[in-house]
Protein backbone atom coordinates (compact mmCIF):
# COMPACT_ATOMS: atom_id res chain seq x y z
CA UNK A 1 0.00 0.00 0.00
CA UNK A 2 1.36 3.45 -0.96
CA UNK A 3 2.57 5.68 1.89
CA UNK A 4 0.26 8.65 2.74
CA UNK A 5 -2.88 7.13 1.35
CA UNK A 6 -5.35 4.62 2.60
CA UNK A 7 -7.66 2.60 0.49
CA UNK A 8 -10.73 0.86 1.85
CA UNK A 9 -12.49 -1.50 -0.42
CA UNK A 10 -15.95 -2.91 -0.03
CA UNK A 11 -16.89 -5.24 -2.83
CA UNK A 12 -16.22 -3.40 -6.11
CA UNK A 13 -16.34 0.10 -4.56
CA UNK A 14 -13.29 1.88 -3.18
CA UNK A 15 -13.26 5.02 -1.05
CA UNK A 16 -10.03 7.02 -1.15
CA UNK A 17 -9.18 9.32 1.74
CA UNK A 18 -6.37 11.75 2.36
CA UNK A 19 -4.12 11.46 5.39
CA UNK A 20 -5.78 12.79 8.54
CA UNK A 21 -9.29 12.82 7.04
CA UNK A 22 -12.27 10.53 7.47
CA UNK A 23 -14.60 9.24 4.80
CA UNK A 24 -18.03 10.77 5.37
CA UNK A 25 -21.23 9.39 3.92
CA UNK A 26 -24.91 9.86 4.86
CA UNK A 27 -26.10 7.42 7.46
CA UNK A 28 -28.42 4.76 6.10
CA UNK A 29 -32.03 6.07 6.02
CA UNK A 30 -31.09 9.75 6.57
CA UNK A 31 -31.50 12.32 3.73
CA UNK A 32 -28.63 14.53 2.66
CA UNK A 33 -28.37 17.99 4.34
CA UNK A 34 -29.29 19.75 1.09
CA UNK A 35 -32.44 17.65 0.77
CA UNK A 36 -33.36 18.36 4.39
CA UNK A 37 -32.96 22.11 3.81
CA UNK A 38 -35.13 21.94 0.66
CA UNK A 39 -37.79 19.99 2.53
CA UNK A 40 -37.77 22.50 5.40
CA UNK A 41 -38.04 25.41 2.95
CA UNK A 42 -40.95 23.71 1.21
CA UNK A 43 -42.77 23.21 4.52
CA UNK A 44 -42.14 26.85 5.41
CA UNK A 45 -43.54 28.02 2.06
CA UNK A 46 -46.62 25.83 2.49
CA UNK A 47 -47.17 27.21 5.98
CA UNK A 48 -47.09 30.86 4.88
CA UNK A 49 -49.19 30.07 1.82
CA UNK A 50 -51.83 28.57 4.12
CA UNK A 51 -51.63 31.62 6.42
CA UNK A 52 -52.37 34.03 3.55
CA UNK A 53 -54.98 31.84 1.82
CA UNK A 54 -56.99 30.85 4.90
CA UNK A 55 -58.78 34.21 5.45
CA UNK A 56 -59.91 34.36 1.83
CA UNK A 57 -60.88 30.70 1.85
CA UNK A 58 -62.92 31.15 5.01
CA UNK A 59 -64.64 34.17 3.49
CA UNK A 60 -65.55 32.19 0.37
CA UNK A 61 -66.89 29.30 2.43
CA UNK A 62 -68.89 31.45 4.86
CA UNK A 63 -70.22 34.15 2.56
CA UNK A 64 -70.49 32.35 -0.79
CA UNK A 65 -70.51 28.56 -0.61
CA UNK A 66 -72.59 28.12 2.55
CA UNK A 67 -75.35 30.54 1.41
CA UNK A 68 -75.66 28.57 -1.84
CA UNK A 69 -75.93 25.28 0.05
CA UNK A 70 -78.39 26.80 2.51
CA UNK A 71 -80.51 28.22 -0.30
CA UNK A 72 -80.55 24.83 -1.99
CA UNK A 73 -81.85 23.20 1.19
CA UNK A 74 -84.51 25.89 1.72
CA UNK A 75 -85.73 25.45 -1.87
CA UNK A 76 -86.98 21.98 -0.91
CA UNK A 77 -89.09 23.31 1.97
CA UNK A 78 -92.22 25.38 2.49
CA UNK A 79 -92.49 28.07 5.17
CA UNK A 80 -95.58 28.16 7.34
CA UNK A 81 -97.56 31.37 8.00
CA UNK A 82 -96.26 31.49 11.60
CA UNK A 83 -92.73 30.32 10.88
CA UNK A 84 -91.27 26.87 10.69
CA UNK A 85 -90.87 24.87 7.52
CA UNK A 86 -91.69 21.45 6.14
CA UNK A 87 -90.02 19.34 3.48
CA UNK A 88 -91.89 19.44 0.14
CA UNK A 89 -89.24 18.02 -2.19
CA UNK A 90 -89.46 19.31 -5.78
CA UNK A 91 -92.90 20.91 -5.38
CA UNK A 92 -91.45 24.44 -5.46
CA UNK A 93 -89.64 23.75 -8.72
CA UNK A 94 -92.73 22.17 -10.29
CA UNK A 95 -94.77 25.22 -9.32
CA UNK A 96 -92.00 27.56 -10.47
CA UNK A 97 -91.66 26.25 -14.01
CA UNK A 98 -95.43 26.22 -14.41
CA UNK A 99 -95.74 29.85 -13.29
CA UNK A 100 -96.44 32.11 -16.28
CA UNK A 101 -95.29 35.14 -14.27
CA UNK A 102 -91.80 33.67 -13.99
CA UNK A 103 -91.43 33.51 -17.77
CA UNK A 104 -92.71 37.08 -18.11
CA UNK A 105 -90.17 38.40 -15.62
CA UNK A 106 -87.46 36.33 -17.31
CA UNK A 107 -88.36 37.93 -20.65
CA UNK A 108 -88.21 41.39 -19.06
CA UNK A 109 -84.78 40.54 -17.65
CA UNK A 110 -83.60 39.41 -21.09
CA UNK A 111 -84.79 42.66 -22.69
CA UNK A 112 -83.06 44.72 -20.00
CA UNK A 113 -79.83 42.77 -20.49
CA UNK A 114 -79.82 43.23 -24.28
CA UNK A 115 -80.35 46.99 -23.92
CA UNK A 116 -77.67 47.19 -21.23
CA UNK A 117 -75.14 45.68 -23.64
CA UNK A 118 -75.58 48.73 -25.87
CA UNK A 119 -73.52 50.61 -23.28
CA UNK A 120 -70.38 48.76 -24.40
CA UNK A 121 -70.06 50.37 -27.86
CA UNK A 122 -70.99 53.74 -26.31
CA UNK A 123 -68.20 53.36 -23.74
CA UNK A 124 -65.79 52.30 -26.49
CA UNK A 125 -66.49 55.43 -28.51
CA UNK A 126 -66.20 57.68 -25.46
CA UNK A 127 -62.92 56.05 -24.40
CA UNK A 128 -61.52 56.40 -27.92
CA UNK A 129 -62.42 60.09 -27.98
CA UNK A 130 -60.93 60.71 -24.52
CA UNK A 131 -57.70 59.00 -25.56
CA UNK A 132 -57.19 61.50 -28.39
CA UNK A 133 -53.81 63.19 -28.05
CA UNK A 134 -53.93 66.89 -27.26
CA UNK A 135 -57.53 66.83 -26.04
CA UNK A 136 -58.06 69.53 -23.42
CA UNK A 137 -59.88 68.87 -20.17
CA UNK A 138 -59.47 65.09 -20.34
CA UNK A 139 -59.29 64.78 -16.54
CA UNK A 140 -62.51 66.75 -16.12
CA UNK A 141 -64.30 64.53 -18.62
CA UNK A 142 -63.08 61.41 -16.87
CA UNK A 143 -64.36 62.66 -13.52
CA UNK A 144 -67.75 63.58 -15.01
CA UNK A 145 -68.16 60.16 -16.61
CA UNK A 146 -67.10 58.36 -13.43
CA UNK A 147 -69.32 60.31 -11.01
CA UNK A 148 -72.40 58.07 -11.49
CA UNK A 149 -70.34 55.03 -10.45
CA UNK A 150 -69.81 56.40 -6.92
CA UNK A 151 -73.48 57.35 -6.58
CA UNK A 152 -75.99 55.03 -4.94
CA UNK A 153 -78.38 53.43 -7.47
CA UNK A 154 -81.34 54.39 -5.25
CA UNK A 155 -80.34 58.06 -5.38
CA UNK A 156 -79.80 57.83 -9.14
CA UNK A 157 -83.24 56.25 -9.54
CA UNK A 158 -84.96 59.00 -7.58
CA UNK A 159 -83.27 61.74 -9.61
CA UNK A 160 -84.06 60.14 -12.96
CA UNK A 161 -87.64 59.46 -11.90
CA UNK A 162 -88.04 63.20 -11.53
CA UNK A 163 -86.39 63.84 -14.89
CA UNK A 164 -88.74 61.32 -16.54
CA UNK A 165 -91.84 62.81 -14.94
CA UNK A 166 -94.54 63.27 -17.55
CA UNK A 167 -95.81 66.60 -16.15
CA UNK A 168 -92.81 68.48 -14.75
CA UNK A 169 -89.91 66.40 -16.07
CA UNK A 170 -86.94 68.10 -17.72
CA UNK A 171 -86.83 65.54 -20.54
CA UNK A 172 -90.38 66.29 -21.70
CA UNK A 173 -89.70 70.01 -21.39
CA UNK A 174 -86.65 69.72 -23.65
CA UNK A 175 -88.59 67.65 -26.17
CA UNK A 176 -91.39 70.21 -26.16
CA UNK A 177 -88.90 72.93 -27.12
CA UNK A 178 -88.04 71.11 -30.35
CA UNK A 179 -91.66 70.28 -31.07
CA UNK A 180 -91.75 66.64 -29.90
CA UNK A 181 -94.60 65.42 -27.75
CA UNK A 182 -93.38 63.77 -24.57
CA UNK A 183 -94.92 60.89 -22.65
CA UNK A 184 -95.13 59.42 -19.17
CA UNK A 185 -91.91 57.48 -19.62
CA UNK A 186 -92.07 55.35 -16.48
CA UNK A 187 -95.80 54.67 -16.43
CA UNK A 188 -96.09 53.83 -20.12
CA UNK A 189 -95.73 50.04 -20.58
CA UNK A 190 -94.12 50.56 -23.99
CA UNK A 191 -91.31 52.83 -22.75
CA UNK A 192 -90.83 52.09 -19.03
CA UNK A 193 -88.32 49.23 -19.31
CA UNK A 194 -86.20 50.93 -21.96
CA UNK A 195 -86.18 54.22 -20.08
CA UNK A 196 -84.85 52.46 -16.98
CA UNK A 197 -82.32 50.49 -19.07
CA UNK A 198 -81.00 53.79 -20.47
CA UNK A 199 -80.34 54.95 -16.90
CA UNK A 200 -78.58 51.65 -16.24
CA UNK A 201 -76.29 52.31 -19.21
CA UNK A 202 -75.51 55.81 -17.92
CA UNK A 203 -74.88 54.43 -14.42
CA UNK A 204 -72.28 51.89 -15.55
CA UNK A 205 -70.64 53.97 -18.26
CA UNK A 206 -67.92 55.34 -16.00
CA UNK A 207 -66.45 51.95 -15.06
CA UNK A 208 -66.46 50.78 -18.67
CA UNK A 209 -64.81 53.97 -19.93
CA UNK A 210 -62.02 53.74 -17.32
CA UNK A 211 -61.25 50.12 -18.24
CA UNK A 212 -61.31 50.85 -21.96
CA UNK A 213 -59.08 53.91 -21.49
CA UNK A 214 -56.47 51.80 -19.69
CA UNK A 215 -56.65 49.17 -22.45
CA UNK A 216 -56.35 51.72 -25.26
CA UNK A 217 -53.36 53.39 -23.63
CA UNK A 218 -51.66 49.99 -23.54
CA UNK A 219 -51.80 49.56 -27.33
CA UNK A 220 -48.27 50.01 -28.79
CA UNK A 221 -47.90 53.34 -30.57
CA UNK A 222 -45.78 51.69 -33.25
CA UNK A 223 -48.85 49.94 -34.60
CA UNK A 224 -50.63 53.25 -35.19
CA UNK A 225 -47.52 54.77 -36.76
CA UNK A 226 -47.16 51.85 -39.18
CA UNK A 227 -50.86 52.01 -40.05
CA UNK A 228 -50.61 55.76 -40.67
CA UNK A 229 -47.69 55.20 -43.04
CA UNK A 230 -49.86 52.72 -44.95
CA UNK A 231 -52.55 55.38 -45.32
CA UNK A 232 -55.03 54.10 -42.69
CA UNK A 233 -57.24 56.76 -41.15
CA UNK A 234 -58.34 56.97 -37.52
CA UNK A 235 -61.51 54.97 -38.09
CA UNK A 236 -59.60 52.24 -39.91
CA UNK A 237 -56.97 52.19 -37.15
CA UNK A 238 -59.70 51.78 -34.55
CA UNK A 239 -61.30 48.79 -36.30
CA UNK A 240 -58.05 47.10 -37.35
CA UNK A 241 -55.75 47.86 -34.42
CA UNK A 242 -57.51 49.21 -31.34
CA UNK A 243 -60.53 46.93 -31.24
CA UNK A 244 -58.68 43.61 -31.80
CA UNK A 245 -55.97 44.57 -29.32
CA UNK A 246 -58.37 45.52 -26.53
CA UNK A 247 -60.79 42.65 -27.24
CA UNK A 248 -59.93 40.96 -23.88
CA UNK A 249 -61.14 44.10 -22.12
CA UNK A 250 -64.29 44.13 -24.25
CA UNK A 251 -64.93 40.52 -23.27
CA UNK A 252 -64.34 41.32 -19.59
CA UNK A 253 -66.78 44.23 -19.70
CA UNK A 254 -69.39 42.14 -21.54
CA UNK A 255 -69.26 39.44 -18.85
CA UNK A 256 -69.63 42.01 -16.05
CA UNK A 257 -72.45 43.80 -17.89
CA UNK A 258 -74.46 40.64 -18.45
CA UNK A 259 -74.07 39.47 -14.85
CA UNK A 260 -74.99 42.92 -13.53
CA UNK A 261 -78.03 43.20 -15.80
CA UNK A 262 -79.32 39.76 -14.83
CA UNK A 263 -79.12 40.80 -11.16
CA UNK A 264 -80.71 44.24 -11.53
CA UNK A 265 -83.28 45.06 -8.88
CA UNK A 266 -82.76 48.29 -6.95
CA UNK A 267 -82.79 50.66 -9.92
CA UNK A 268 -85.99 49.19 -11.39
CA UNK A 269 -87.69 48.96 -7.99
CA UNK A 270 -86.96 52.60 -7.17
CA UNK A 271 -87.86 54.03 -10.58
CA UNK A 272 -90.96 51.89 -11.14
CA UNK A 273 -92.23 50.17 -8.01
CA UNK A 274 -95.20 47.84 -7.45
CA UNK A 275 -97.72 50.70 -7.55
CA UNK A 276 -96.69 51.73 -11.06
CA UNK A 277 -99.17 50.59 -13.76
CA UNK A 278 -96.19 49.64 -15.94
CA UNK A 279 -94.48 47.58 -13.22
CA UNK A 280 -95.49 44.20 -14.73
CA UNK A 281 -93.59 45.21 -17.90
CA UNK A 282 -90.48 46.16 -15.89
CA UNK A 283 -90.42 43.50 -13.17
CA UNK A 284 -87.30 41.35 -13.41
CA UNK A 285 -86.74 37.86 -12.11
CA UNK A 286 -84.81 39.25 -9.12
CA UNK A 287 -87.77 41.47 -8.28
CA UNK A 288 -89.98 38.38 -8.43
CA UNK A 289 -87.60 36.72 -5.96
CA UNK A 290 -87.97 39.71 -3.62
CA UNK A 291 -91.75 39.70 -3.94
CA UNK A 292 -92.06 35.99 -3.15
CA UNK A 293 -89.47 35.82 -0.40
CA UNK A 294 -89.82 39.08 1.52
CA UNK A 295 -93.36 40.27 0.78
CA UNK A 296 -95.31 37.02 0.51
CA UNK A 297 -92.98 35.07 2.84
CA UNK A 298 -92.72 32.11 0.45
CA UNK A 299 -89.10 31.45 1.31
CA UNK A 300 -88.86 28.02 -0.26
CA UNK A 301 -90.32 29.26 -3.54
CA UNK A 302 -88.02 32.32 -3.46
CA UNK A 303 -85.00 30.07 -2.84
CA UNK A 304 -85.94 28.06 -5.93
CA UNK A 305 -86.07 31.30 -7.94
CA UNK A 306 -82.63 32.27 -6.58
CA UNK A 307 -81.14 28.98 -7.74
CA UNK A 308 -82.71 29.43 -11.17
CA UNK A 309 -81.06 32.85 -11.36
CA UNK A 310 -77.73 31.28 -10.37
CA UNK A 311 -78.03 28.60 -13.05
CA UNK A 312 -78.93 31.20 -15.71
CA UNK A 313 -75.94 33.38 -14.81
CA UNK A 314 -73.54 30.42 -14.82
CA UNK A 315 -74.92 29.15 -18.15
CA UNK A 316 -74.75 32.54 -19.85
CA UNK A 317 -71.24 33.20 -18.53
CA UNK A 318 -70.07 29.76 -19.71
CA UNK A 319 -71.55 30.50 -23.15
CA UNK A 320 -69.67 33.80 -23.27
CA UNK A 321 -66.40 32.08 -22.39
CA UNK A 322 -66.99 29.54 -25.12
CA UNK A 323 -67.80 32.15 -27.77
CA UNK A 324 -64.88 34.40 -26.82
CA UNK A 325 -62.46 31.97 -28.47
CA UNK A 326 -63.75 33.14 -31.85
CA UNK A 327 -63.31 36.89 -31.44
CA UNK A 328 -61.01 37.63 -28.48
CA UNK A 329 -57.33 38.00 -29.37
CA UNK A 330 -54.79 37.60 -26.57
CA UNK A 331 -51.37 39.08 -27.19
Amino acid sequence: MASGTATATSGATAVRTEPGSRATSPAPGRPAPSRRRASAKRRNDLFWAAVFITPTLLGLLVFYLWPVVRTLLISFTETGPFGGSQWVGLDNYAQLFGDARLWETLLNTLKFTVVALLGIPIALVVAALLSTEGLRGVKVYRVLYFLPVVTMPAAVGLIWRTLYNGDVGVINAMLHVVGIQGTNWLSNPDTALYAIAAVGIWLGLGTQVVIFLAAIQGVPKELYEAAALDGAGRVRQFWSITLPTISPSVFFISVLSVIGALQTFDLIFVMSGPTNPAYPQTETIVAQFYQRGFVENQQGYAAAIALVILVIIVAVTALQFRLQKKWVHYV
